[in-house]
């Protein structure tokens, strides 16, 4: 064992240990099985501090399992096809400066290893290398023997397998549908693919087709029923517009708007240009009411943003009441404009709680905005707008709506103005820009003849839903976003003609996309094993893997058709039939949407209910120094550099210590390097207490021994209950803070026999989160490796409620003669200590009685007291502190109640007046003796008084 604590020598001892004993290739056996997976990590980079977060998370809880008594699976994999790898090994071939630098500066990789990765296939092989030397260098209980690439052979036959059953099901249709697309690639563009522009998803505007003539201004909106409220449309008079034949109409768009358009199931030809400026000035017609309304200028009006024209609707949209009012004393005239705009009428059409006819007006008038500038305004539009959704219906002014809820209205009204001809829908990104991985904006395109995947099929989703019903949901408040995204998610594009991956088994032209082959891949684990070990894989038809997953057929059948012996073939079906289902997926918040959700798709339609899923876990992301991180722009922090610079287990204890759930973790440089300080001071007190021949395990318990053991199995009571939780921050605040000032109170106080004992547990319960320091001490204290050793259980008979309430009340009595002592600047050369009287003591037991709800009758409380003659003989005092334990009534407590006060102080005046450098004296209130100043007035239950002299 190292005198002092090296993280890099300890780690690399017991990784080597590890590795060389399979200490964590399990196989089917008489325990419990516990079968945990984490995502895969896709191998367009080096993985950072959230792959850190989602990982060493899973692997704190698998190891807390092992410990448990669990037989525990825990293997990974490696994310390769699609498109992303492809575009960067172009980018990389092009040596584009922007992926340069990416890699070189926020990757770390030097420029002669990333000038060499000019193909996928080196780009895949050098990440995949790089991935694994970085999950062993942190110390994860990977069982390796299981891990594969999602190009490998064997796995596209899998994948090949899966599709027929989604087939044969109908769950896979050729269609139309509006998909992230690359111009450049000509693919659809999934979450893996985009550089930027990750979390934008795809919105469905109702396009209103103003009329002007014989042309259409289409304004775009995400509330259709604001148009009966319509009062004037907004251009950018310092954008140049396009006159374009759209089917068989004239429209006025943006340019931006123009190529969307070229984009989507329309017929588009450009016509000629025409300047926004003019524009204004000119009146077009309300398609569904027939009002005529002006244009007006407004340089706030995006192109890029739906068409580039805004419909303005000043009574329910503070922007537009701002913007129309910041023109009220504006000379329009350049634009053939001399009426004054005061006379546009405002046009109320929704009524909703909290406001009266103009809800724009009245949000601008309550927060005080200035203008259109000011930051208030969003807020502003914030506001009305969750009013209205959410309390607001429509009034008499709009017809046969009258009457209906906003929240119900859109799709009601839309599909009318479809109907009439007077609205279509046109399909824009919740944010902007979205980038490919090969550098190209990306588009909303309509694409035809498309294979998706039905997610919006009835059937498919209430299986979902019933499996996620029985479902641990981890924390449980996730539960509603999981039922939402379900709710709300629609067809997918499965298949693209470009990237890696498998191909469609009935359509060779189009591969299988990136997030479409990894939803069942954890049942591939399972075969993996056999696969790497040089199982025959040339002939792996249908049937092989409906013997091993569905249990559909015959063992000899199946050899036969595969050449692969019938006892391999057996063994792969019956070790599949003891791991599955997926007890845990842990992954982070940011799948919940795409990932997490397919793998329940993907489990229901293709598995019997005994085998899906049990339980997911959701954990938040990773920001560095208050920044957001990012991959393409940084900051970025690497696996490899946090282990590097701060050792493995300090990097999993302040990760895992920081924050838990979906709380985000914010790695700060200062507080990893105390994390440093505390590990080592870990270190160093068990190498103290190993090194202590003095300790004698065999004497006689004292009472702070009592305390001790009776906080030990507190602490091993909570950590054991937070991490069945998966609440990594609150069981490391109980095994590893609390339990070390426990242990450090313990040694003040002059205990020491038990500390080898507390040792034993404590090193099991840092296991999960710090295992390579843990192992190094347990190699000095037990037999075998702690990652296999038997957690510690809590012992209730060793919880001693008397000795943790006399140490508690001299704790806190020495920290307040400590407080005085330091705010009186003086040398004590006596203290005195008064415990309780007797009265205070019956009183707050009455007290305690008669509080309910956290509230006390003062009266019935005097009236009870005045009735005993003990505390009568006191009735000058009494209701001062009555009214004191009233004003207290809400954390009232019967601890002072279960101890003798007196008797304890008095046997421990002899530790007292050594730690305070002082003679200590203890009486009772009752009988004070001098009592000078009287002090001993000021006593009550469980805060003795203090004098010094």
């Amino acid at each position: 064992m190292l005198e002092s604590y090296s993280a890099k020598e300890i780690e690399a001892k017991w990784q080597k240990i590890w590795e060389e004993n399979a200490v964590f290739q399990p196989e089917p056996d008489s325990r419990r099985k516990f079968f945990l997976t984490i995502p895969y990590p896709y191998l367009n980079g080096n993985l950072h501090a959230g792959h850190t977060r989602t990982f060493t998370i899973g692997d704190a809880v698998a190891r807390f399992k092992r410990m448990r008594g669990y037989n525990v699976l825990f293997p990974m994999a490696f994310h390769a096809t699609g498109t992303p790898i492809v575009g960067l090994s172009e980018l990389i071939a092009n040596k584009d400066p922007l992926i340069w630098n990416v890699y070189t500066k926020l990757h770390g990789i030097p420029e002669e290893e990333l000038s060499s990765l000019n193909t996928p296939e080196k780009i895949v092989h050098y990440f995949r290398r790089s991935a694994k030397l970085a999950m062993q260098s942190i110390g994860y209980s990977i069982d390796w023997r299981r891990e594969f690439t999602t190009t490998d052979p064997a796995y596209s036959k899998f994948i090949e397998w899966q599709y027929g059953i989604l087939r044969r099901l109908n769950y896979v249709v050729k269609g139309s549908h509006p998909v992230r697309w690359c111009p450049h690639d000509k693919n659809p563009v999934e979450d893996h693919d985009i550089l930027k522009g990750e979390d934008a998803t795809i919105m469905d505007f109702a396009l209103i087709k103003f009329k002007m003539g014989d042309k259409v201004l289409p304004c775009a909106t995400l509330r259709p029923e604001t148009l009966f409220g319509v009062t004037n449309l907004w251009l950018n008079p310092t954008v140049n517009y396009v006159v374009a034949r759209v089917n068989d109409e004239t429209w006025i768009v943006s340019r931006e708007a123009c190529e969307k358009l070229t984009f989507t199931d329309r017929n588009v030809s450009f016509v000629s240009e025409i300047s926004g400026a003019e524009l204004i000035g000119k009146t077009v017609t309300n398609p569904l009411t027939g009002t005529e309304v002006l244009i007006l200028p407004a340089d706030f009006v995006d192109p890029d943003n739906g068409s580039g024209i805004v419909m303005s609707v000043p009574a329910h949209a503070p922007y537009d009441f701002l913007a129309l009012r910041d023109l009220y004393d504006k000379d329009l005239s350049e634009f053939g404009i001399t009426a004054d705009l005061r006379a546009i009428k405002f046009i109320s059409l929704i009524e909703s709680p909290g406001y009266g006819e103009l809800p724009a007006v009245e949000a601008v008038d309550e927060l005080k905005v200035k203008d259109q500038n000011d930051p208030k305004a969003e807020e502003a539009t914030k506001m009305v707008y969750r009013r209205e959704f959410h309390g607001g219906v429509l009034k008499a002014n709009t017809g046969r709506y009258a009457g209906i809820a906003v929240s119900k209205i859109k799709d009601v009204l839309l599909a009318d103005l479809i109907e009439q001809g007077i609205a279509e829908i046109f399909y824009e990104f919740s944010e902007t820009p979205v980038i490919c991985r090969c550098g190209t904006r990306c588009v909303i395109m309509m694409v035809r003849d498309q294979w998706f995947l039905e997610y919006s099929d009835p059937e498919w989703k209430a299986r979902v839903l019933k499996c996620l019903s029985k479902m641990e949901i981890i924390p449980e408040e996730f539960r509603v976003e999981f039922e939402n995204k379900v709710d709300w998610l629609k067809d997918k594009a499965c298949a693209r003609r470009k990237g890696l991956g498998t191909h469609l088994p009935w359509d060779k032209e189009w591969l299988i996309e990136s997030l479409g082959d990894s939803t069942i891949y954890m049942a591939y684990y399972i075969l993996a094993k056999y696969v790497n070990a040089g199982m025959k894989i040339d002939r792996l038809p249908p049937e092989f893997f409906e013997y091993i997953f569905m249990n559909n057929g015959r063992a000899e059948d199946v050899a036969s058709l595969t050449g692969i012996p019938q006892e391999t073939v057996q063994q792969i079906h019956d070790d599949f039939a003891y791991w599955y289902p997926v007890d845990l997926r842990t992954s982070g918040k940011d799948l919940v949407a795409n990932h997490l959700l397919f793998f329940l798709y993907h489990h229901v339609a293709i598995f019997p209910e005994s085998l899906w899923p049990k339980a997911i876990a959701v954990n938040g992301f990773v920001s560095l120094e208050g920044q957001k991180m990012s991959k393409s722009k940084g900051p970025l922090l690497t696996l490899r550099q946090a282990v590097a610079e701060n050792g493995a287990d300090v990097t999993r204890l302040y990760i895992l210590g920081n924050a838990e759930y979906t709380q985000d973790v914010d790695w700060r440089n200062d507080g990893v390097v105390s994390t440093r300080g505390q590990l080592e001071r870990f270190y160093n007190l068990a190498r103290e207490i190993l090194t202590d021949s003095s300790i004698e395990e065999s004497a006689p318990l004292s009472l702070i021994d009592r305390w001790m053991l009776s906080r030990l199995h507190r602490r091993i009571a909570e950590a054991t209950e937070a991490m069945e939780n998966i609440q990594t921050r609150r069981a490391l605040q109980s095994a590893f803070y609390l339990l070390y000032n426990d242990l450090r109170w313990y040694q003040r106080r002059g205990g020491k026999n038990q500390l080898r004992r507390v040792l034993s547990a404590w090193v099991r319960l840092m296991a999960p989160f710090t295992p390579h320091v843990c192992e190094e001490l347990w190699a000095e204290m037990g037999e075998g490796y702690v990652s296999l050793a038997e957690w510690p259980a809590a012992d209730a008979a060793f919880i001693d409620e008397e000795a943790e309430r006399a140490e508690k009340l001299l704790e806190e009595t020495l920290k307040d003669v400590e407080e005085i002592v330091k705010v009186t600047k003086a040398q004590p050369k006596k203290i005195i200590l008064y415990t309780t009287p007797a009265w205070k003591r019956a009183v707050l037991e009455m007290a305690l009685a008669l509080a309910k709800g956290g509230k006390l009758d003062m009266g019935a409380l005097m009236k009870e007291a005045m009735a005993s003659p003990a505390v009568a003989a006191h009735k000058k005092d009494v209701p001062k502190y009555a009214q004191k334990l009233a004003k207290a009534a809400h954390s009232l407590s019967a601890e002072a109640l279960g101890l003798d006060e007196f008797q304890t102080l008095c046997r421990e005046k002899e530790y007292l007046a050594k730690a305070l450098g002082a003679p200590v004296e203890v009486y009772s209130a009752d009988e004070p003796g001098a009592d000078p100043k009287g002090k001993s007035s000021q006593a009550e239950p469980g805060r003795p008084a203090i004098w010094i002299e």
